[in-house]
């Protein structure tokens, strides 16, 4: 006899942290093979406080698909970072795989805080770090 198949909830205050983390940038999963049946998709939310960023990074093999939910955020990517996008409450973003990025708070009084889905899972490759001065605009508090 097999088991039924039913909805998982994760409730608030239940998300995961047992997750690929890069400095700042703190992730939690509420879908994961961590804590859910899930088995080809990690979904989440990442928040940055004000005025602070990831390291360079990039999750692997994983496609990423994001939604900004507050604040203004930006993708340092390209060589030595020198190019960027950036969002706006309410924008979808997908970064490919294997690209290297940073991922950064523009505001210095507002947490940044978006929903993000990847695929298979939440893997995190961190870089070297470069200084706050390769990337175009960005300071802390």
């Amino acid at each position: 006899m097999s088991t039924p198949v039913r909805p998982v909830v994760t409730r608030k205050g239940e998300e995961d942290s047992g997750t690929g983390q890069s400095g700042d940038c703190v992730r939690v999963s509420g879908v994961s093979p961590q804590h859910t049946p899930a088995t080809k998709i990690w979904f989440g939310k990442v928040s940055n406080e004000p005025g602070f960023r990831s390291p360079p990074h990039h999750h692997g093999e994983a496609e990423t698909g994001g939604y900004l939910l507050k604040g203004v955020g930006r993708i340092y990517f390209g060589e030595n970072y020198q190019e960027w996008i950036e969002m706006r409450e309410g924008d979808f973003v997908f970064v490919p795989p294997h690209m290297p990025h940073v991922e950064a708070n523009m505001s210095t009084t507002e947490t940044l805080v978006w929903l993000t889905c990847r695929t298979p899972d939440n893997v995190v490759v961190n870089l070297d770090e470069v200084e706050d001065s390769v990337l175009a605009d960005y300071r802390r508090p």
